[in-house]
């Protein structure tokens, strides 16, 4: 039970320190964005609302400005079984990616970052 809520806590302060110190969107022309917003539509991200490492791959989706859909794999049971179904596991954070006919699913927030820093840091 102490456990439990110390962990809640921490959670809590983590959403909270991110909150307060979140980065600068990317700024780019009204084409450059709407071409990420095209792209970013075969994306999603499913994630802890207070997992560090989610919160991590929620600050570079801000600072990249992709509007990623995000899907709450705690608290939503529809959620959590499509990303135990496509994925094979309940990790996060995972990035689902439909590309050519083809989906995949990217865990690790660092290879998320990567991935997306890779497809959309150099859209002007």
């Amino acid at each position: 039970m102490l456990i439990k809520a110390l962990r809640v806590g921490l959670g809590q302060l983590i959403v909270l320190g991110d909150a307060l110190s979140r980065p600068r969107a990317q700024r780019r022309s009204a084409t450059g964005q709407a071409a990420v917003a095209k792209a970013a539509a075969d994306l999603a991200l499913y994630q802890f609302h207070a997992c560090p490492f989610c919160v991590k791959t929620r600050r570079a989706i801000h600072r990249l400005n992709v509007p990623i859909t995000l899907h709450d794999a705690k608290n939503d049971p529809v959620q959590r079984e499509r990303l135990l179904a496509g994925g094979g596991k309940i990790k996060v954070p995972c990035l689902h990616i439909q590309e050519e006919g083809q989906s995949r699913w990217l865990y690790e927030s660092n290879d998320i970052i990567a991935y997306l820093e890779q497809r959309f840091a150099a859209i002007a």
